[in-house]
């Protein structure tokens, strides 16, 4: 049982840098699809931005046309006025000069602030373009940087799995799968010594016969309060005999007896 306990502390470490790689693993593509998203929200303002200027353009067209005709139709009337000959058509017609100058004063302001909104909105998409040209590079490099990155994790995975494989063979499979399951649990820390009457993983007070039992080293100990698998460690000082423990509550242990499976169901 000593040369498995050694594998499994070997193996804690093996397992734990595998899951954290993986982890990384599921990180890296993250920080891309960030990026993207940002640059497809950004090519889809600059869309909408274009259709704005556009429709400005057109209003802008429109605008000059109305503008054209207001200044023709106010000069007519000006010139009219050297016709007309009594002060009936005289009233008339400055009403209408008054109407077409008071039109084309509305038009002409209209088309300024017109003109002003879409100059803003031509800078805003050259801008814009500047902004969509730095973050397709950001997405290339990103996604270089990537794929660089899972290479390498990939090849970290194989490497950590090739070490498995060399520590597994000897150790029943019931207890590699429990054994993984807490590894993902329990921080990376499937295995701990028992000191005296403590569990070193959670640090809780063993009855007396299990620490007998643990001692044995004959069979797997599970703790009752973490789950870890344990094995015996002598120290220095450590009180070897618990005259006043109370084991009444928990007999000798094993796989079935301490390892709650509803623990693990997320990861089954």
């Amino acid at each position: 049982m000593q040369e498995v306990f050694d594998k499994l502390r070997v193996l804690q470490g093996v397992l734990a840098k595998k899951f954290a790689v993986l982890e990384e693993v599921k990180e890296i593509p993250r920080t891309l699809e960030t990026k993207e998203e940002l640059l497809n929200r950004g090519k889809r303002t600059y869309i909408e931005k274009h259709e704005r200027l556009e429709k400005t353009s057109e209003e802008l067209k429109a605008l000059r046309i109305a503008l054209d005709e207001a200044e023709r139709t106010r000069e007519h009337s000006e010139k009219q006025m050297e016709q007309i000959s009594t002060q009936r058509e005289f009233e008339a017609l400055e009403k209408e000069i008054k109407d077409a100058s008071s039109r084309e004063q509305s038009l002409r302001k209209s088309l300024l602030a017109k003109e002003k909104y879409f100059s803003e909105l031509q800078e805003q998409l050259e801008e814009h373009e500047q902004l969509m040209e730095i973050q397709e590079e950001e997405v290339k490099t990103e996604t270089e940087k990537k794929d660089v990155l899972l290479s390498e994790k990939h090849a970290e995975i194989e490497s950590l799995l090739t070490q498995e494989a060399n520590l597994t063979p000897g150790i029943d499979e019931s207890i590699l799968f429990k054994f993984e399951r807490i590894i993902k649990n329990k921080a990376g820390v499937g295995i701990v010594p028992v000191h005296g009457h403590v569990c070193q993983g959670c640090h809780m007070t063993l009855p007396v016969q299990f620490v007998n039992d643990v001692r044995k080293g004959d069979d797997f100990r599970f703790c009752p309060y973490c789950s870890r698998v344990l094995y015996w460690e002598d120290v220095d000082g450590a009180d070897m005999v618990a005259q006043h423990a109370d084991d009444s509550e928990i007999e000798e242990a094993g796989l079935a007896d301490f390892v709650d499976s509803d623990e693990f169901d997320d990861l089954i």
